[in-house]
């Protein structure tokens, strides 16, 4: 029987989180048309939730994400739609969820590190919120082993419920461009080859300021020309960067692209040389597997998720060993056969994450979790 599926697409225009939302989404359209699906969203999200089948409906909730009053006014949607089954796509529960309930958690990196947060409040709310969902959820979602093996450290849950789905990276980062394309795009946004890339936003567990003084380094072990192009916002950084890099003498070197459009990306990603994402944590790391898939060596960190997506497929250094990354970032730059053993070896990892798979993965916990079927081992 076809049953009422709500879920939480609110923080669909988010660049992680939001990924995961419009992607899932657009997987459980491809392939469910028996159920019914309402998409709760903020005026803004309607625009990102067009052309879907029949069978998808767009509800409008204007309660802000991570405050009290969506605690409520969740809950009052949620007895409104009278569903059998919510998804919330982050670790925030309404205070009452009238139906079955299956919740992703992506990390626990504001537990981690408490010191990224911006008070002692914000570090409650998500304690109190994650071990909730622990709770009350009928199945959770991590999107990598790490996740789940950080939830079951940090709060000594069983990890019963806890079940692994794998983000997917969208098909147009494994499109090649021509080279025509790939110029036309390198034009248009002032970027020359060769050049390595960093995509990150501004939190402070992105690294950035390690990774401009471990390019510093590497230019002192070996002549390259290769600029450092960063992509992302650098609101309330940008001045902190560009005088790290006047310190170290390299701020000719540093180009601060800044936000720039989704349908950018896979052009960025294929015009560099080599991909530098050595994060402090990550629950998964999709622009690891963006950059893989666009055919491009990575150096990654030998940490968090980062290590089970990338172990194997990339060179894999520790964030905060400043040498060990200039010394990669060299090899990568100086040894073309290298670089081209990580692009295939990267390529071939890529195809393990697909959104069709997770979104097939995770109509069938749906389907397990309306049917009352009991969670499996907690491997």
């Amino acid at each position: 029987m076809p049953y009422k599926i709500a879920i939480d697409a609110r923080k669909i225009r988010d660049f992680g989180i939001g990924t995961y939302v419009r992607n899932l989404i657009r997987g459980l359209a491809e392939i469910d048309r028996e159920n019914s699906y309402f998409l709760i969203t903020g005026p803004a999200g309607r625009d990102a939730l067009k052309n879907l089948p029949e069978n998808f409906r767009v509800t409008i909730q204007r309660s802000p994400v991570y405050s009290i009053r969506e605690l409520f006014t969740l809950s009052q949607h949620l007895l409104r739609l009278r569903v059998d089954l919510y998804h919330a796509t982050h670790y925030v529960m309404p205070l009452i969820v009238p139906c079955r309930a299956v919740v992703t958690i992506h990390d626990i990196i504001h537990l981690l590190y408490p010191e990224f947060l911006p008070n002692r409040l914000a570090f409650l709310y998500a304690e109190r919120m994650i071990r909730r969902s622990l709770k009350r959820g009928d199945r959770i979602l991590s999107v990598s082993k790490n996740t789940k093996a950080d939830l079951k450290s940090y709060f000594q849950v069983d990890g019963k419920k806890i079940e692994v789905v794998y983000n997917g990276i969208e098909d147009v980062y494994r499109r090649q461009l021509s080279s025509e394309d790939l110029e036309r795009w390198m034009r248009n946004l002032g970027l020359q080859r060769p050049y390595l890339l960093f995509v990150g936003n501004p939190k402070p567990h992105k690294n950035l300021d390690n990774v401009v003084k471990a390019y510093a380094r590497a230019l002192e072990l070996h002549d390259f020309p290769h600029p450092l192009v960063c992509v992302g916002d650098r609101d309330g950084i940008e001045f902190k960067i560009r005088q790290r890099a006047r310190q170290l003498g390299i701020e000719d070197r540093i180009v601060l692209l800044g936000h720039v459009a989704q349908e950018a990306l896979p052009a960025i990603y294929q015009g560099c040389a080599v991909f530098l994402y050595p994060t402090l944590y990550e629950g998964f790391g999709l622009p690891v597997v963006e950059a893989m898939a666009s055919r491009v060596p990575v150096i990654t960190s030998n940490t968090s998720a980062l290590k089970e997506i990338a172990a194997g497929y990339a060179d894999l250094v520790h964030p905060l060993d400043l040498e060990g990354m200039a010394e990669a970032i060299v090899r990568c730059v100086s040894d073309s056969d290298h670089r081209r053993s990580l692009r295939k070896l990267g390529g071939r990892r890529s195809e393990d994450f697909r959104w069709r798979q997770a979104a097939e993965q995770t109509l069938d916990i749906y389907h397990q979790t309306l049917a009352g079927k009991e969670p499996g081992g907690g491997k």
